[in-house]
């Protein structure tokens, strides 16, 4: 049985080209929804389309660029304050959120939110009080 690593060093992901970061932005501007929640899925995205979706009208497609572990942390800020609470719930478990975001989404006005982060900081043994 292969480790990860080993497994990924046996198959590396293929380059990031400008072939594929063009195909990104083309399918970021499709009018299907799903299309463009792969588009903010996907770790090849440009940091400006992570900008560009993070207002997309879907917010499965918000969503999926709050949890996107490739999201600039300024997007992730500005998620923070999104209308819905899935995404903002999605925002308070990347784990690459900022401190100050964490302590924001600790005061969230949605129960779900505030215990996703209490959860998260279970995780990490933190103690954020909420």
């Amino acid at each position: 049985m292969l480790t990860s690593e080993e497994a990924a060093a046996l198959h590396p992901m293929p380059p990031v080209t400008e072939s594929k970061i063009h195909r990104l932005r083309v399918l970021a501007q499709s009018a299907n929804p799903k299309i463009r929640e792969s588009v903010a899925s996907s770790y090849n995205t440009p940091a400006d389309l992570f900008e560009t979706l993070a207002h997309d009208p879907d917010d499965g497609v918000r969503g999926c660029v709050a949890r996107n572990e490739a999201t600039p942390c300024d997007v992730l800020r500005e998620l923070a304050s999104d209308g819905s609470e899935m995404v903002r719930g999605w925002v308070a478990v990347n784990y690459f959120v900022p401190e100050d975001t964490m302590a924001e989404l600790a005061d969230d006005d949605s129960a779900t939110v505030r215990a996703l982060v209490r959860w998260k900081a279970s995780l990490a043994g933190e103690g954020v009080t909420v």
